[in-house]
């Protein structure tokens, strides 16, 4: 089905009238669009062509108010034409970097501390997105799907316990206490530590098979046991099985949006955000519109059905090859679409500079 093309004065008429309810959030009537001076068109003039917009379904009237405001398919000719002349922009704005990166100052400082587990950083992420833009974030916990062993340690705790400590890539530190039923010494708890990293180090749960557990279970030797729950640790660490992390913040920015606020819908949009299964829908593995993993929902294109009255920006990051999680960014449909944009890009570059910058600081 081939898009409608609309001609430059409806074009620019729909523009006005996008822009001006993203700043007011009140239905725009034609003496307003008539007071654009760029327009110089007449009040008749741009009733008649708001007449044509409704009927070719951009702008609404809503409820018996004399003003419009823009429809879903409104909000989309809107959006793509903003994301087509911002690939545009880029080429040639380099220079204007210096300001977003001082707008997005808080989280660029944030993200230049060295912070122990990705968990924390994640949390803080999504608080500080939601403190930039007024809107409703969640930031997802990288997925570790495929996820490779990059370290394990075993340590005596207490009598008849061991902590195992796993590390996968991208930093992510999974914990495991192991029963154990006689004192391990020193140089024993060496050898087991030798024994797992040169097994399973680099290795993928795929890849950590017959021939692989035979052999460790061969050389664990009176250790057997103790080398089968260490097994049993890793693959419960990797699995894809494991709890989906999501972290979400402010939620209550939601109040600051009448078309959001009535008690039904804030409801339902707090206990989306507060029930993560629920926002699953919004993760997804496609390089998004942009084709640089940004992905823009308007209205009924939301996947999740109490965000239908919502837009909602997503972007995948990268931390390290296959290691990938999701930003997004809800509120309504007269969000600063530019600006989210904007900001959303900034937050997955800077997660993945800052750490290929930690990788590179380690011998």
């Amino acid at each position: 089905m081939e898009k409608e093309v609309l001609d430059e004065r409806k074009m620019k008429i729909l523009q006005a009238i996008i822009k001006n309810y993203l700043e007011t959030g009140e239905p725009v009537g034609s003496r307003t669009i008539s007071k654009y001076t760029d327009l110089n068109l007449s009040s008749a003039t741009i009733r008649n062509e708001m007449a044509d917009l409704e009927e070719l379904g951009y702008i609404v009237q809503p409820h018996t108010s004399a003003g419009r405001i823009p429809s879903d398919k409104g909000y989309r000719l809107y959006v793509d034409n903003m994301m087509l002349e911002r690939e545009a922009r880029l080429l040639s704005q380099e220079e204007k970097l210096a300001d977003r990166e001082k707008e997005l100052g808080e989280m660029q400082e944030l993200l230049n501390e060295r912070v122990d587990k990705i968990e924390t950083l994640l949390q803080h992420m999504a608080k500080a997105l939601a403190s930039n833009t007024n809107y409703a974030t969640m930031i997802t916990g990288p997925n570790i799907h495929k996820n490779k062993l990059k370290f394990i340690q075993l340590s005596e705790v207490e009598d008849g316990k061991v902590l195992c400590v796993m590390v996968l890539e991208g930093n992510i530190i999974k914990n495991k206490i192991i029963k154990i039923d006689e004192e391990l010494d020193k140089e024993t708890i060496l050898k087991l530590n030798i024994l797992f990293n040169s097994t399973l180090n680099g290795l993928t749960l795929e890849e950590i098979n017959l021939n692989t557990i035979s052999k460790m279970n061969m050389q664990a030797g009176d250790q057997l046991n103790l080398a089968r729950n260490v097994l049993d640790a890793v693959a419960e660490a990797m699995s894809t099985e494991d709890d989906l992390q999501i972290y979400t913040s402010g939620a209550t920015n939601i109040f600051k949006y009448p078309e959001l606020s009535d008690s039904q819908r804030a409801s339902e949009l707090i206990s989306t955000l507060e029930e993560k299964h629920l926002l699953t829908n919004l993760i997804s593995d496609e390089e998004g519109q942009d084709g640089k993993g940004i992905q823009i929902y308007i209205g009924d294109e939301t996947p999740v059905q109490t965000m239908k009255d919502c837009s909602v920006v997503t972007a995948t990051y990268e931390l390290e090859d296959g290691l990938k999680g999701t930003i997004g960014i809800i509120g309504p449909k007269r969000m600063d679409y530019e600006k989210v944009v904007e900001t959303i890009k900034n937050v997955k570059n800077q997660l993945s500079n800052v750490y290929k910058k930690d990788d590179n600081t380690v011998d």
